[in-house]
């Protein structure tokens, strides 16, 4: 198990645990949860040996191998298949050990080796990576494409699949969650619930520590609390406990209060001296109970929008897509034909796989694309509040939060849409205090902020603009969970429209209240809750693997993509054949001893085939036994050789008996 007893930790000046105790036990899945800057990163930095305790008592069990996501970008022209596997470091590290014995002649090293890459799963290796790169959102045809080919999302999550191939006793998740869509989150939230080991995981998503956690561990006030349940069991446990400290906080204080009067007002009486001692000692003696010290939360609100057109804007007949290119061709069209409202005070969540287009319509309404073709009419007085995805990468990171705010005034004011906000630097600075930037941190350069701080200053902006459409394409990716619940209470306030794109279940649960589904190329209304659309997902996914798989059969089985001989099959019959010719039914019978003796030489080699890998395995076994007996260096060497020469030959007569079976089946089918 992990211990930690009377730990210390510090990070520079500031001191993130002082005297904090925890046990996690083996198996366990845990929630770790705090504030921003509490020193959950910095527990995992203790975690994986990159920091080390200033004081106390921390152990890990030496044995236990762990894995965690890089944070690096990964910049390498390796195929991602490949880019994962190498992510199992025992695998890797037997197949270097197997290259460095062979290099070695040294016959006991060998054996030794071979046994080690088969134990590592050498065999299935490709299979197990491309399982985990599908799974969380890649194609088919981009199984084999360069890592560097992809966008920094995409390599963050083949960092994850990488994570998730290595083999572990224990898995470190720093917001995994981050990348991801409601597709990919699913499935992830599947495999993690199968995990056998360890788990210790960061996320500010609740519906995803629900799923896959049973334990969570709080930082508050450089002290570690755990809790046993995951993190609504946590919220209900801990508000129990601040109720209850609360009450015995108060009637301790009434009890000071009485035997503090009894003091005051006898301990000049010689009479009642020895009373009032004994209440002095018995106030010094009391175990003091703390007061209940609750962080404030962060909550803001949105301003009443100065108008409400209704309906906000209309679609008619409206493709969404992007331009052609500027060296011509035909522009990209994702989404065609939309016909449909957006009406005041609807709040829409906007759901769809991955890459059917979700953001490109939002991009759309929000004029920072053009349809491709139709009309979108804008309802008179339309004021768009737009938080983009990529919206923090907008933001300058050498100005500061009051930089941004004047030059958001100066580009109102030539626009002609300041209607009634506070202008003068003094009222910005009190509406960047409203956002929790404070004192010196108005003149706190961006990019030296966190994630979290860049998106609260990204909504302060948008805030102040008091817009009446809110178009929020996943907001809450870099914001804690006290701020995903105050952006939440705000949207619920709001007296204008919301359209949401989010992967956060709990946002889109309390904030929509009908959901629209981007599919297939175009919109329409989905009926049914989130849990619908979960299940909803994973069948699109599943079909979409099955169909990638069979165009791929489909493929290797062209005659110019496989070595078997080609068949000449008859033509597929018509589905009912009513009175058929003599000469016909002579046809048909000529056509089908023509196909049997085009199928029997395939036939035949199927069969030696099927003979052959019999054999082999037989022989594989028999290898495998020797190698696990104690004998001589040389002999252990042989059977490696030779049990490295079998796998091959098993592994290409395999391929062969796949295309043999195939053409046979092609064949048979159409007669």
């Amino acid at each position: 198990m992990i211990t930690l007893k009377n730990l210390v930790l510090r990070r520079g000046t500031k001191v993130l645990l002082d005297g904090a105790s925890a046990t996690i036990n083996p198996g366990e899945k845990v929630g770790l949860v705090g504030r921003n800057g509490a020193g959950k990163s910095s527990l995992f930095g203790l975690l994986n040996k990159t920091l080390h305790e200033d004081k106390g008592d921390f152990y890990v069990p030496a044995q236990w191998r762990m894995a965690q996501v890089a944070q690096d970008m990964p910049e390498t022209d390796m195929p991602a298949t490949q880019f994962v596997i190498e992510g199992d470091v025992t695998l890797l590290a037997a197949q270097q050990e197997v290259t460095a014995s062979e290099d070695s002649n040294d016959g006991e090293r060998m054996a030794h080796a071979y046994m080690a890459l088969h134990d590592a799963g050498a065999h299935d290796a490709p299979a197990r990576a491309q399982a985990l790169i599908l799974g969380l959102g890649f194609r088919m045809d981009e199984l084999d494409r360069p890592v560097n080919s992809f966008s920094g999302g995409w390599r963050m999550r083949l960092q994850l699949a990488r994570a998730l191939m290595c083999p572990s006793d224990l898995l470190l998740l720093d917001e995994p969650t981050n990348h991801l869509d409601l597709d990919a989150l699913v499935w992830l939230e599947a495999w993690l619930q199968r995990y056998s080991g360890t788990m210790l995981v960061i996320s500010h998503d609740r519906e995803f520590l629900d799923a896959v956690t049973n334990v969570t561990i709080h930082i508050e006030r450089a002290q570690l609390t755990r809790y046993g349940g995951n993190y609504s069991k946590f919220e209900d446990m801990r508000a129990e406990q601040m109720a209850l400290q609360a009450t015995a906080y108060s009637k301790q204080q009434e009890k000071v209060a009485h035997l503090q009067k009894f003091i005051d007002r006898f301990k000049a009486k010689a009479s009642k001296a020895k009373q009032a001692q004994s209440r002095v000692k018995a106030l010094e003696r009391m175990e003091k109970i703390g007061p209940v010290l609750a962080d404030a939360d962060f909550t803001f609100e949105f301003s009443e929008p100065q108008n409400l057109p209704n309906p906000m804007l209309a679609m008619q007949d409206v493709s969404f897509g992007y331009p052609a290119p500027e060296d011509g061709g035909e522009p990209t069209v994702i989404v065609r034909n939309v016909s449909r409202s957006v009406l005041a005070g609807q709040r829409i969540g906007i759901l769809g796989a991955n890459g059917q287009g979700k953001s490109t319509v939002v991009k759309t309404i929000a004029r920072d694309l053009s349809a491709i073709s139709g009309q979108v009419t804008e309802g008179k007085g339309l004021n768009i509040g737009y938080f983009a995805q990529q919206e923090l990468d907008v933001l300058r990171p050498a100005d500061t939060p009051l930089e941004h705010m004047i030059r958001l005034v100066r580009e109102c004011t030539a626009q002609s849409r300041l209607s009634g906000q506070a202008t003068r630097e003094q009222d910005l600075r009190s509406f960047l205090g409203s956002f929790n930037f404070t004192g010196d941190q108005v003149k706190q350069a961006v990019g030296s902020m966190s994630g979290g701080e860049k998106a609260r200053l990204v909504l302060c902006m948008i805030v102040w603009q008091r817009p009446n459409l809110l178009l929020l394409d996943e907001p809450t990716n870099h914001l804690d969970l006290a701020t995903r619940e105050a952006l939440s209470m705000a949207l619920n306030e709001f007296e204008g429209t919301v359209m949401l794109v989010s992967h956060d279940r709990a946002l889109l649960r309390a904030v929509c209240d009908e959901f629209w589904l981007v599919s297939r190329g175009g919109i329409g209304p989905f009926d049914g809750d989130l849990d619908d659309y979960q299940r909803y997902l994973l069948d699109v996914a599943k079909q979409a693997r099955e169909a990638q798989r069979q165009e791929q059969k489909d493929q290797r089985n062209a005659p110019a993509a496989t070595p078997v001989v080609a068949v000449a099959a008859p033509a597929a019959a018509p589905a009912q054949v009513v009175n058929r010719s003599p000469e016909q039914r002579k046809q048909d019978a000529q056509r089908r001893q023509q196909l049997t003796e085009q199928l029997r030489p395939l036939k035949k080699e199927l069969e030696q085939n099927e003979k052959r890998m019999a054999a082999l395995s037989h022989e594989k076994a028999a290898l495998e036994a020797v190698l696990s007996q104690q004998t001589t260096p040389s002999a252990m060497a042989d059977a490696g050789r030779k049990l490295k020469a079998v796998n091959d030959d098993i592994e290409a007569l395999e391929a062969r008996w796949l295309e043999l079976t195939d053409a046979i089946e092609s064949a048979n089918s159409v007669v």
